[in-house]
């Protein structure tokens, strides 16, 4: 996971609470605004919307979405804040990026805060999505240029579909269902990263299986810190007694607490996986130091007969003194001899190793 995007950005301490400024990250797109307001009978689509065309949306009774893409400035939520009465402690929550997944109540407001993991090749951001939610209207900000929502989108713009007949809470499910699903392909990008890296730690250990294991941990400890609180979110949609979401809304945001289920207990057990594959690790190098260790240990151990050998035969005793000095010296065939022996006791002690199994 790529270095600070899970830095919470904060005001200095003694800030007054609800203090909104510009927080920016480098090289950060502008906002754009996009609206959808829509009943069962009628669609609107403004893609590069204004404050003004939000204004004018949110007037009429029928379902409004806003959606805003990108760096949102202090004078933008200013100008949304007024229009829908949101509360300035939550609307620096929305500016300063990084803050845990978590429900809250305004009034008859609510405010949710999500985490929405990206892959972004082998590395994974966390981006936050931020919504308000109220009777009539859904208001939605991410920071990235990705386009999550638009699935989303298309089938709002399908005059047949379910969610043109439903309410502003079915459109909030819908976002959730997005957020929360997402999750999936990031885990199963991690489920296959370690099968090929099991197979790495089984065949050749190295320093790099070692590092990536380091990493695969890190990430999945950072993705379980992000994801974790969003279950409670959901649950948390479908337990209180809000007027805005209706009963029968509250069997989807039951389907999307599974859903948060099912992705924890994924995300635990590639936790445990990669907990057991440091313990494979450690395993492979102490079993290939072994064979190691048993093969030099085989070397040596055939190389003693012959070494004994040839340092009796080397001993400076003068053959000319007494008969029992070394007579083998004067033999003929005394050196094809000596191969002879060393030969013979080394297929031996082979022969005898291999019935041992001791390689």
């Amino acid at each position: 996971m790529k270095a600070g995007l899970f830095t919470k950005r904060y005001h200095p301490p003694g800030t007054a609470p609800g203090t909104l400024k510009a927080v920016g990250r480098p090289g950060a797109a502008g906002v754009r605004i996009h609206v959808v307001d829509y009943d069962a009978a009628n669609f609107k689509e403004y893609p590069d919307a204004t404050i003004d065309t939000c204004k004018a949306c949110l007037e009429t009774p029928s379902i409004t979405w806003i959606h805003l893409q990108g760096h949102v400035q202090p004078d933008t939520l200013h100008a949304l804040g007024d229009i829908l009465g949101l509360h300035t402690l939550a609307l620096e929550d929305v500016l300063n990026v990084g803050q845990r997944p978590k429900f809250e109540m305004y009034g008859e407001q609510v405010f949710i805060v999500g985490s929405l993991p990206v892959l972004d090749g082998d590395d994974v951001r966390m981006e936050q999505i931020s919504i308000f939610f109220g009777a009539n209207y859904v208001v939605s900000f991410l920071g990235n240029e990705n386009h999550p929502f638009e699935p989303v989108w298309q089938r709002l713009r399908k005059d047949s579909g379910r969610i043109r007949k439903q309410g502003a809470d079915y459109l909030l499910y819908c976002l959730l269902d997005v957020v929360i699903d997402q999750g999936f392909p990031v885990l199963e990008h991690f489920g296959e990263r370690l099968e090929q890296l099991e197979i790495v730690l089984l065949e050749e250990p190295g320093k790099s299986a070692l590092a990536e294991l380091h990493y695969i941990k890190r990430e999945l400890l950072m993705l379980r810190r992000m994801l974790w609180p969003q279950r409670e979110v959901v649950n948390s949609l479908q337990r209180h007694d809000l007027d805005i979401v209706g009963n029968e809304v509250r069997i989807y945001f039951r389907d999307c607490y599974d859903h948060t289920i099912q992705i924890m207990d994924l995300l635990e057990t590639y936790r445990d996986i990669a907990a057991g594959m440091l313990d494979i690790y450690l395993s492979s190098v102490s079993h290939r130091l072994n064979e190691i260790m048993r093969v030099l240990t085989v070397i040596a151990t055939l190389f003693i007969p012959p070494t004994f050998i040839v340092g009796l035969y080397g001993m400076n005793f003068d053959r000319r003194a007494g008969p029992l000095n070394m007579p083998e010296l004067g033999w003929p065939y005394g050196y094809l001899a000596v191969w002879g022996v060393i030969i013979l006791m080394t297929a031996g002690m082979l022969l005898y190793f291999k019935f041992k199994k001791w390689f």
